[in-house]
């Protein structure tokens, strides 16, 4: 998907940030806390007084944290169970977050419960795609399908979080927020279907 493509040319791009933080002594684990302080701190900050433009420019930031702290991870020979533990429990933050805040500002200063409602359904529903994928991986099956993975969902909730702050209609948000509600609904029927059909191999 979107973050497999762009694997490569992120890593060029963030190569030499990635040195020099390790070259400075700071670890992989630091810049994944790091970030996540930052993502959560900029959408529960910034989107409940109505600052969507900023708030997504300074979420989008601390963002990238989670490609700088892979790369040093594997640049230090220290990937392991525990990093790949601790970046995909906190990616869950960072999402929990970033809805959160849209859902306040739904309900708060902006006035659009329609989005406040949507915004939880997509925290609750990415939630569960995530389960589905982190469960079957337990019992020895993948479940790496679907057409909403974490990478997409983010990036099209900034953009349209951000555009709205820019002064765009707040349908453009609301079309775009059930859009990735159904779209978390077919991936987990998606991975629903692909662990049931191990499941029938492996009986066999």
């Amino acid at each position: 998907m979107l973050d497999r493509h762009a694997r490569g040319v992120t890593t060029r791009v963030f190569l030499p940030v990635a040195r020099g933080l390790l070259r400075a002594g700071v670890s992989p684990d630091a810049v994944t806390v790091t970030g996540t302080v930052g993502v959560s701190l900029g959408a529960l900050v910034f989107y409940p007084l109505g600052e969507l433009f900023w708030g997504t420019i300074v979420i989008t930031l601390f963002v990238f944290s989670d490609l700088v702290d892979g790369i040093m991870a594997r640049e230090a020979g220290t990937t392991g169970r525990w990093g790949s533990f601790l970046d995909s429990t906190l990616d869950r933050v960072q999402d929990a977050a970033v809805f959160l805040g849209v859902l306040w500002w739904g309900f708060g200063v902006g006035d659009n419960p329609t989005v406040g409602v949507l915004a939880a359904s997509c925290m609750a529903l990415g939630m569960l795609v995530s389960y589905a994928r982190a469960k079957a991986e337990s019992l020895g099956f993948t479940a790496n399908v679907g057409i909403a993975e974490r990478a997409e969902r983010l990036v099209a909730t900034l953009v349209a979080v951000g555009l709205t702050g820019l002064g765009l209609p707040p349908v453009l948000l609301t079309v775009v927020l059930a859009l990735l509600a159904l779209a978390s609904v077919v991936t987990v029927l998606q991975r629903v279907a692909a662990v049931r059909r191990q499941a029938r191999a492996s009986a066999a």
